[in-house]
């Protein structure tokens, strides 16, 4: 039987791994007990850490990155092969596909641009982009695009089973084309009413950043919170569907009619319609950078920083501004995940930052809904 910390871990796992069509919720947006004295100022259980990472490649992975941090000191570590057929030892500071974590980026530009003045969380959406949503929609507000209770639908996308997104992993829809097929559907509920995590309303928020500042989101993104925060290695490819740089390679495990896997090299992807919803490329030394220096204060001010720790007061919500919040054992976590196919990504951290989490791990099926093994290990043995 499972003890009821695995079954939270387990929980948490699902929370930084589960792809945007199932989200469940994890944890209430009430107040949590405090952790114990003694596990705020612990510092990283390394045997744990790097009995986490034993055995790769298998499987679940061909690789894992990992980096703890926080006031009891840090940990970096990785394991696994950069290719399937070299066999090299897995590059620790490698490029990877960090997908949804991107959006962490994107609410901190948006929510730079409200400290400035220049957008207005509570004004309506058409404000800024006249005629990108129909009358069918009731005004949808810029922090509800945020929080994920717009009612937008999802905008289409290459296909629904992996066979085929990777018949046409060199081709994307634009991000006007995907919020056009979202907002064809009609809402899906009043704004305010509900949350529903989904890309389009980032893939929005990206709009609107390029339409407020007259320069393209992949520049304001750097401008505002990649440099700030010293994101050296991290970058935007748009169309181009090679990572520059030293990177492991990503796979996804077919399963044959024998009930043998065959592993599919999935690197190469253009990944463009994901745009301001999930298409950056990052390292984990970048990512923990990006949190420590977010939760710090220094890229988004107070009072704006505040809404990346604040949950709608709507049933079942978890998610904030680019955030999610979820609570194990006591100690609130606010987390993002990332998933492109053959990578997963994820970070959590305390918003005291006691304790930090960074993982990429090249998942044989990132978009699964079930937590990948390894990175269950990682996270059980990063935040225990």
């Amino acid at each position: 039987m499972r003890t009821r910390s695995s079954v939270l871990t387990a929980g948490l796992v699902l929370a930084l791994t589960a792809g945007p069509a199932a989200v469940p919720a994890f944890a209430s947006p009430g107040p949590a007990a405090a952790a114990p004295a003694a596990a705020r100022t612990a510092g990283p259980d390394e045997a744990a850490l790097r009995a986490a990472l034993t055995g790769l490649p298998d499987d679940a992975a061909t690789s894992a990155l990992v980096r703890v941090g926080g006031t009891g000191g840090a940990w970096h570590g990785s394991a696994g092969v950069r290719d399937r057929a070299g066999g090299r030892p897995a590059d620790p500071d490698a490029r990877f596909r960090a997908g949804s974590t991107t959006k962490v980026v994107t609410a901190a530009v948006v929510l730079r641009l409200a400290a400035r003045g220049k957008v207005d969380l509570d004004a309506p959406v058409r404000r800024y982009l006249p005629g990108l949503l129909t009358r069918d929609f009731r005004p949808v507000t810029v922090r509800q695009l945020l929080n994920h209770t717009s009612g937008i639908r999802p905008g289409d996308g290459p296909g629904d089973s992996f066979e085929e997104q990777y018949a046409h992993r060199f081709e994307a829809l634009t991000p006007r084309q995907v919020v056009a097929s979202a907002v064809a559907k009609g809402p899906e509920f009043r704004p305010g009413r509900r949350q529903h995590y989904l890309n389009v309303n980032y893939t929005i928020l990206g709009l609107l950043i390029e339409k407020v500042t007259g320069r393209t989101y992949a520049a304001e993104a750097a401008r505002l919170v990649l440099r700030p925060a010293g994101m050296r290695d991290t970058y935007f490819p748009g169309a181009d569907p090679v990572i520059q740089g030293p990177h492991n390679r990503g796979y996804q495990a077919v399963r044959q009619p024998d009930g043998t896997a065959r592993f599919v090299d999935v690197t190469d992807w253009n990944v463009a319609d994901r745009w301001a919803a999930g298409d950056m490329i990052s390292t984990t030394a970048d990512l923990e950078r990006l949190v420590t220096a977010l939760f710090r204060g220094r890229i988004v001010p107070q009072p704006y920083l505040r809404e990346m720790f604040r949950v709608p007061r709507v049933e079942g919500a978890t998610y904030s501004a680019g955030l999610q919040r979820f609570v194990l054992d006591g100690e609130v976590y606010w987390v993002k995940s990332g998933a492109r196919p053959g990578y997963s990504t994820a970070i959590a951290a305390s918003r005291d930052l006691r304790r930090t989490l960074v993982y990429s791990v090249t998942s044989t099926d990132a978009k699964a809904e079930a937590a990948n093994p390894v990175a269950e290990r990682i996270v059980a043995a990063a935040l225990r």
